[in-house]
């Protein structure tokens, strides 16, 4: 052995390797504080030994350990110590550049993170540990009660486990917290209780709110006469076609009003995302549940009557088509298992009454078309505008204005001047706004007359009861002095004003402005050769157009000018066919 410790390429390779075991040992000690006596056993053991003992210390594959035990030449042996050794000191350096690196890209939240498990240390050594525990607490007790079936129970367990494990600031934490609060809020076994039905108390009702509408009010009634026989019965989904202002949704909200359900309406006017109806899937930022379950959400009850309206306004295009949505939600047979893409769970629609609302058919798609029945609504002849207005509107819009038929009254013969010449509609709604445009003109009368007159107690001490029905000086209003007991009520009303307005023509010019239509509009120009009356019927109600005719010199043509549909074209032909028989 001496003679190989002293053979020059041993002491080469001897040097070799404690230089890269000092390496190694300094590495470890700045790891783990140790290897002070691995060094001194490096500087005391004789160098033939040296390599068997410092690479016994390592974790060897057992090739490696047979390879060592095979190698008889010290040469050999140590030159292989030197390799397993730099082998292991690379590995050290390969794991501290890794772990270098994940620490100077450490992100945010992983930051935000550390900074709040910090925090919440702290608040618990403090004894303040308002996090979210009690509120996950809080939300669990709410799902219990909220009455879900056996099989979406048990979906929300799995989903509120996964909630616990989450820290708060990973980002899927709010929107699973968010889902559950949306299971725990829908009305899954929550129904109202439907009173007694009253079928005369029902046709009394739509005939308070609606005027006219026989057929109508008859088919509602029938309606509801099926579900006071059978309540579970599946009845067909009522569609009010007609022009806008005929109350269609108000007819609904009778309908809830009968049965003593609550009311929500679901607007589908501009719908073209099929998302709406069925929801977002969750897998999507900002997704939310569609406006079927938001509509149930907020009304709290699985039986709602609910008004889709607008059912004819819904379009399709790229993102879907919402009308084949409503397919499965009106069908009675699919509806009891509507799944709706954000809640990801079946809800069973069949408690919920459905009414639609369409001004037109034609746009509605057949298939749709097939699952409801349609009950159309004319318009309103001018009488029964006259009979709606002095029954229903003007009350409503003097109330709507703080005004009473003392300040403000609107004869009937002034009622029909509006409805001739200001408005032409099917409906009454631009009937209610040139009504409401009168109370607003009369409100501002009252409000310039009407003067605050306060008496206060050392005035009222010197008041006499000969004061009593007094003209106040300089004042345009009868006053009267009242005793100290009257509330604010009683003091407001005791000033009035001396004089009623009283709508007339003057007054309907000088605040709606020139008549719109005149009556003799038809038989001036009916008067004029070359000029014949066309009646025109639209789903808005019916019109009247004036057809001008000129004769001109040329091969005896038809010329027809203007946007003219097919039909028109061909009564234009047969007309002149008729002339030259």
């Amino acid at each position: 052995m001496e003679q190989v410790e002293q053979d020059p390429d041993f002491v080469t390779l001897s040097r070799q390797f404690k230089a890269t075991a000092m390496e190694l040992i300094s590495v470890l000690e700045q790891k783990q504080k140790t290897g002070g006596r691995i060094k001194v056993l490096l500087e005391t053991l004789p160098l033939h030994k040296l390599a068997d003992i410092f690479v016994a210390s390592f974790e060897m594959s057992l090739e490696e350990q047979l390879s060592m035990l095979d190698s008889v030449d010290p040469k050999v042996r140590l030159s292989k110590a030197t390799e397993l050794v730099d082998r292991h000191l690379q590995s050290i350096r390969v794991a501290e550049k890794i772990t270098q690196k994940v620490e100077g890209q450490l992100s945010k939240s992983q930051k935000e993170f550390l900074l709040r498990q910090q925090m919440r240390a702290i608040k618990e050594e403090l004894g303040d540990n308002d996090d979210d525990e009690d509120d996950l607490a809080a939300l669990e007790r709410k799902m219990q009660s909220a009455g879900m079936p056996s099989n979406i129970w048990k979906h929300a367990q799995r989903e509120l486990r996964r909630l616990k494990k989450m820290p708060p600031q990973q980002p899927g934490y709010n929107s699973s917290r968010v889902y559950l609060e949306l299971l725990a809020d829908l009305p899954w076994q929550k129904a109202s209780e439907e009173q007694e039905l009253d079928l005369k108390a029902a046709k009394d009702r739509l005939d308070c709110d609606h005027y006219g509408l026989s057929k109508v009010k008859q088919r509602i009634i029938e309606y509801l006469a099926v579900r006071k026989l059978k309540p579970d019965a599946r009845g067909p989904v009522l569609c009010f076609v007609g022009p806008p202002g005929v109350g269609k949704t108000s007819l609904a909200s009778s309908i809830a009003a009968a049965l003593g359900r609550k009311f929500v309406r679901i607007s589908l006017g501009g719908v073209k995302d099929e998302a709406d109806i069925r929801g977002h899937r969750r897998t999507y930022i900002g997704s939310m549940p569609g406006r079927l379950i938001d509509g149930l959400k907020r009304v709290a009850v699985c039986n709602p009557v609910m008004l889709l309206d607008e059912i004819d306004k819904t379009g399709s295009d790229v993102r879907g088509d919402p009308a084949s949505a409503l397919l499965e939600v009106l069908d009675p047979e699919q509806n009891k298992s509507f799944n709706d893409h954000y809640l990801n769970v079946p809800y069973d629609l069949s408690k919920v009454i459905f009414v639609a609302t369409a001004n037109r058919v034609q746009p509605i798609p057949p298939p749709l078309l097939d699952r409801m029945e349609v009950i159309e609504l004319p318009g309103y002849t001018a009488e029964e505008k006259l009979r709606i207005a002095m029954q229903h509107l003007i009350p409503r819009v003097l109330d709507q204005h703080g005004l009473n038929s003392e300040y403000l009254q609107i004869p009937e013969a002034m009622v029909k001047l509006v409805i001739q010449r200001y408005t032409r509609e099917a409906g009454v709604r631009n009937l209610e706004r040139n009504l409401a445009a009168l109370a607003r003109a009369a409100a501002v009368r009252v409000a310039e007359q009407e003067q605050a007159v306060s008496v206060s107690k050392d005035v009222h001490k010197l008041a006499s009861p000969l004061l009593d029905n007094r003209l106040a000086e300089g004042a345009e209003m009868e006053m009267e002095v009242l005793p100290m007991g009257v509330n604010n009520n009683e003091i407001s009303t005791a000033f009035k004003i001396s004089s009623r307005l009283v709508v007339d023509e003057a007054m309907l010019e000088k605040i709606l402005g020139p008549p719109r239509f005149d009556d003799q509009e038809a038989a001036d120009r009916v008067a004029t050769p070359g000029v014949s009356v066309g009646l025109v019927w639209t789903n808005f109600g019916g019109e009247v157009q004036f057809v001008e005719a000129t004769a001109m010199i040329g091969n005896g043509e038809l010329h027809l000018t203007g946007q003219l549909g097919d039909v028109i074209k061909e009564s234009a032909k047969i007309a002149l066919t008729w002339v030259c028989v």
